[in-house]
């Protein structure tokens, strides 16, 4: 049995590179950049004002009472290329290129005015420098905006496209197929057929996830029954037209459990089969020789929604560019006693007050407990034999 962290090294490790895609900056939000991303251009691009009031001179600041006649009229907008000199002010907006000469910009609520508008007596003085932006002063020419491997926000996206970028190198997002493998499984929506059938979960729970982690361009589903010839047919239609495959179900070693030796006949044996954890033992990852990654998941609904959160996100993750795949993980402290008696590291699900910063597991930890499961908004992990008291520090594992 292949260990947790040894298992995300080897998936991570056999990936293919990123492909590289045009993005438009509009789109970049959740998207992670291929290539360093730097300043051309500095923020503020030229010293402006902070404020609607007036530019004055070095030698008019902290002078409360005096009078000064106003010289001209600078508003938000291309450069007039005025001057500011002692005895007058230049109205002035924000936004607005400071006149040359500017020292500071006095709030026109620190003024009056006069009637006819062509003088100004300050009340309350201005220090040098007060209300100015500087050149540069948010962001220098050459400064880093974002690194390779990055996700990007849409903050991203207002600073990219002051730099004059319509569009940027991200990684493309792979193309996502899951096939639940079952022949008692039918699709929501229809009548089961017989006794002993039950409704595909597996398939939307899955689809959800890799649509709430916004790492796939597309995903398509199907179902596949235990016998060899639907499985095989199955898994060679999304070959031909997908970047990653997730098979949920029919891992274990039963006469029906049929994913790995099918997989074999097709020419793309297991890297590895079973991980030590719980859930999710009966894990397998292959890749084909054009470099498609095969993701095999437990049919019990926990044991997919586990495995699928720690090692196919990560994959699609990488898939699409990102240098740090693992979803960050959040401090936390146990909310009451804990206990992990297995020889193998348990990912137990429940909630997380986010305001006391607790965890308490939740319902039902048998791996079929998919009601259990949605009551839940985190995941942490115990170690093999091992304990955890009220106020004992753990990660939480958001999930999505």
């Amino acid at each position: 049995m292949t260990d947790e962290a040894s298992a995300l090294a080897a998936i991570l490790a056999a990936l293919p590179a990123p492909v590289p895609e045009s993005v438009p900056v509009a789109s970049c939000a959740s998207r992670f950049s291929l290539v360093d991303l730097h300043a051309s251009l500095p923020l503020p691009g030229f010293d402006n004002s902070v404020m609607d009031g007036y530019a004055l001179h070095t030698d008019d600041c902290l002078r409360p009472g005096i009078t000064l006649t106003i010289s001209g009229e600078q508003p938000a907008g291309p450069d007039l290329g005025l001057s500011v000199s002692p005895g007058h002010a230049i109205r002035i907006f924000t936004g607005a290129p400071l006149p040359r000469n500017t020292a500071a910009v006095i709030m026109q609520e620190d003024v009056s005015a006069s009637h006819d508008g062509r003088s100004i007596t300050i009340n309350d003085p201005a220090s040098p420098g007060e209300f100015i932006r500087r050149t540069g002063a948010d962001l220098c020419k050459g400064q880093l905006i974002a690194s390779k491997g990055q996700l990007l926000s849409s903050a991203h996206a207002g600073v990219l496209a002051s730099q004059g970028l319509a569009s940027i190198t991200c990684g493309r997002q792979p193309s996502v197929a899951i096939i639940c493998n079952g022949s008692e499984l039918a699709e929501p929506g229809t009548p089961l057929p017989a006794p002993g059938t039950l409704y595909n979960s597996n398939g939307p729970m899955l689809a959800a996830l890799v649509a709430a982690s916004r790492t796939a361009s597309s995903i398509v589903s199907s179902l596949a029954g235990d016998d060899a010839v639907s499985l095989t047919n199955t898994i060679r239609s999304h070959l031909d037209s997908s970047d990653a495959l997730i098979i949920a179900g029919g891992m274990s070693v039963g006469d029906h459990d049929l994913v790995k030796p099918t997989l074999a006949a097709l020419g793309i044996p297991a890297s590895f089969w079973r991980v030590r954890i719980k859930p999710g033992k009966p894990f397998l990852f292959g890749i084909t020789p054009s470099g498609i990654p095969i993701f095999g998941l437990p049919g019990n609904p926990v044991s997919a929604y586990v495995t699928a959160s720690l090692f196919v996100l990560p994959a699609l993750r990488r898939l699409a560019g990102a240098a740090q795949p693992e979803a960050p993980k959040f401090h936390a402290t146990a909310a009451h006693h804990l206990h992990n008696q297995g020889d193998r590291p348990h990912w137990l699900r429940g909630s997380f007050n986010p305001t006391s910063g607790k965890f308490s597991a939740a319902g039902l930890q048998e791996s079929h407990a998919l009601a259990s499961l949605a009551r839940a908004n985190a995941l942490v992990r115990l170690e093999p034999n091992s304990s955890l008291a009220p106020g004992d520090p753990l990660a939480v594992l958001p999930m999505l």
